[in-house]
């Protein structure tokens, strides 16, 4: 049977401190895949009960029948990963890092809304929240390769959307103003966007491709693709060289690894 890399350096990960398996309630080399893998690392995110085992067994088999969920979690992490410079890699991102497993929390969610088991996927999601101190509605639209870093405080709506290679830190809200109450009340977030910590983005407004929001905006207005938002009045500055222009798309970072290097 064939081992993932990353099931390998999990393993590893795990013989250099016994006590792992204990915190996280499972053994890597039980593991069979890395769809499992995932699905017991969420659960482990809940306290030890009927709910954690009742978690383990539903993702796992999200991740079995829903190969696209799956391969977007994996992306998650390999993005998270390579952004976050804390040293481990893959295995050490996706048991230490909070951002992820409120990210992963939305893929089980989301695909689970999808099957039309919406109850269940709200239930789940309350669970999470309080589990993880972010919440992530599973109506919202989330593309791929993103990076939550962090995670508490961290607030995506119902009718949100965020584009693919988008990183988000902490206190983060994609929210409505209560003035819209349609469809698109919550903001949409395109391509490579960059939000810092504590800012607000309100209403059912567009955040072009490859705007950076600084720490503690509040965004009430649409902004241009490429600006740079600062302040608490939101206000566009001229970026200088040498200023910061984004992360590395998660299409460079494949690039950068190559196919299959994960």
């Amino acid at each position: 049977m064939h081992i993932s890399k990353l099931l390998q350096d999990v393993r590893r990960l795990f013989a250099s401190d016994p006590d792992l398996a204990v915190f996280f309630g499972y053994d890597p080399m039980q593991i069979p895949c890395d769809g499992d893998l995932l699905a017991a690392v969420l659960a482990a995110c809940l306290p030890a009960g009927a709910a954690r085992d009742r978690l383990r067994a539903l993702a796992g088999v999200v991740f079995a029948q829903n190969p696209q969920a799956l391969e977007m979690a994996l992306e998650d992490l390999l993005a998270s990963a390579t952004r976050d410079r804390d040293p481990g890699g893959m295995a050490t991102t996706l048991h230490f890092s909070n951002g992820f497993h409120l990210l992963l929390s939305y893929r089980v969610t989301r695909a689970l809304w999808l099957a039309g088991r919406e109850a269940l996927a709200l239930t789940l999601k309350g669970q999470f929240t309080r589990a993880l101190g972010g919440e992530i509605w599973p109506q919202a639209q989330i593309g791929r390769g993103v990076w939550l870093d962090h995670g508490l405080g961290v607030v995506i709506g119902q009718t949100a959307v965020i584009e693919d290679d988008v990183c988000l830190w902490h206190g983060v809200t994609l929210g409505s103003t209560l003035a819209a109450l349609g469809p698109n009340r919550h903001p949409i977030v395109r391509r490579g966007v960059t939000i810092g910590a504590g800012a607000t983005l309100l209403g059912g407004i567009e955040i072009g491709a490859g705007a950076v929001i600084a720490a503690g905006a509040l965004v009430l207005r649409p902004v241009a693709a490429g600006a740079i938002i600062a302040g608490p009045r939101a206000e566009e500055r001229p970026r200088r060289e040498g200023s910061f222009a984004g992360f590395a798309s998660l299409a460079q970072i494949k690039q950068d690894i190559g196919e299959g290097g994960a």
